[in-house]
């Protein structure tokens, strides 16, 4: 049975920042909403504003992911069973909701480090807006809007 988008945007939300408070699980949802809504490059190339397709894009989401580097990922979308806060959060999303503070980010990432480096991903296509909870998050460059 296929997951509906409001079920498989709350799994992600749960997966990805279960553990970063409101603003962090937020925050993770207005990423996956900007690239679903961003007006050229890469994502809209890929995804046409199109919520699964910007979820299934390869190598964007490690909890899309049953394996990584060929082993099995425990913590990926299917195993996740999201509570109310996770639709909610959800629902929100998709209602056209963002988090003011990272602008139109379309990157997110733990660096596992007190400090987010300046620029992200490593093609250099996105620079440091903000950081919530422990996630550092990345509006595009003129760079990305080339790709």
């Amino acid at each position: 049975m296929a997951l509906s988008t409001r079920e498989l945007l709350a799994r992600l939300i749960k997966c990805e920042a279960g553990g970063e408070g409101d603003n962090g699980m937020k925050a993770v949802a207005t990423v996956v909403m900007n690239r679903v809504h961003v007006p050229n490059g890469e994502y809209q190339r890929i995804g046409q504003g199109d919520l699964r397709k910007v979820l299934y894009q390869r190598g964007q989401f490690d909890c899309i992911s049953e394996t990584l580097v060929g082993r099995y990922n425990p913590q990926n979308i299917y195993n996740m069973r999201p509570d109310q806060i996770h639709y909610d959060i959800a629902d929100w999303a998709l209602s056209g909701n963002k988090i003011l503070t990272i602008g139109y980010a379309l990157w997110y990432f733990n660096p596992f480090q007190p400090v987010c480096p300046q620029t992200f991903p490593r093609n250099g296509t996105g620079r440091f807006a903000n950081k919530i909870a422990l996630h550092c998050f990345y509006n595009p460059t003129r760079a990305y809007y080339l790709t």
